[in-house]
């Protein structure tokens, strides 16, 4: 755990809360005889405390950003795209407590696991030394790397996450014009959700373009 410690630039007072962050439910299940327990509190901890650090970083950084910006942004930022990202950077997968059949399963790569188990480990830190300690670790491990291009890089991601809020509903994107010289390409999409149209936008490649339609999806959805 020392590795994980050093990757994470903190040395925890008490080690037990780390372990508790790195336990899954499927471990903790099949050792319910030896005390373990999972690390679905703390997860639920520390996505609370992921998401008022970012929406505090962002409201002091930008104070001219409006509200509907300034929460796809945080979406963008809290995501489980990005803490997956942030899981891989840790190599978290190698230091998780999985139940055999998870961990036979592939476990230690699934986005889902890894992103919970980030969230726990933030939580951890934050019961250990404090919200200090933990808003440091989110600068250097999310906002420091991500900045704004996170949120460009993810709006397909914030807009999936608000679509599926909704069952069975999802996001399917369509090429719709592409013209230009082959130097400079330009492409339009349409972002649909069923047979209604909620987004276009237009790019110098198919995922600029893509990217840009969801923006203007969330934007219109988001009022």
């Amino acid at each position: 755990m020392y590795e994980l410690e050093k990757k994470l630039g903190y040395h925890f007072r008490e080690r037990d809360l780390l372990e508790h962050a790195l336990t899954h439910s499927s471990y903790a299940n099949e050792h319910r005889g030896a005390g373990a327990t999972s690390n679905e509190r703390l997860e639920f901890l520390g996505d609370s405390v992921l998401g008022m650090v970012v929406a505090d970083y962002l409201f002091t950084a930008h104070p001219d950003m409006p509200e509907g910006e300034l929460t796809r942004t945080r979406a963008a930022l809290v995501c489980e795209g990005s803490l997956h990202e942030v899981a891989k950077s840790l190599d978290l997968g190698r230091y998780l407590h999985l139940g055999k059949g998870e961990d036979a399963g592939g476990g230690r790569k699934r986005p889902s696991i890894l992103a919970d188990a980030t969230e726990a480990i933030l939580a951890a830190v934050y019961l250990d030394g404090g919200m200090e300690a933990v808003r440091s670790i989110i600068q250097t491990l999310i906002l420091d790397k991500e900045g704004e291009k996170a949120a460009d890089r993810d709006y397909k991601t914030a807009l999936q996450e608000l679509v599926q809020r909704t069952p069975g509903n999802a996001v399917s994107y369509r090429l719709t014009r592409e013209s230009g010289p082959d130097h400079c390409r330009s492409f339009e999409m349409e972002a649909s959700v069923g047979l209604e149209v909620i987004g276009k936008g237009v790019g110098h490649t198919k995922k600029e373009a893509e990217q840009m339609a969801a923006k203007a999806a969330l934007e219109r959805l988001n009022g």
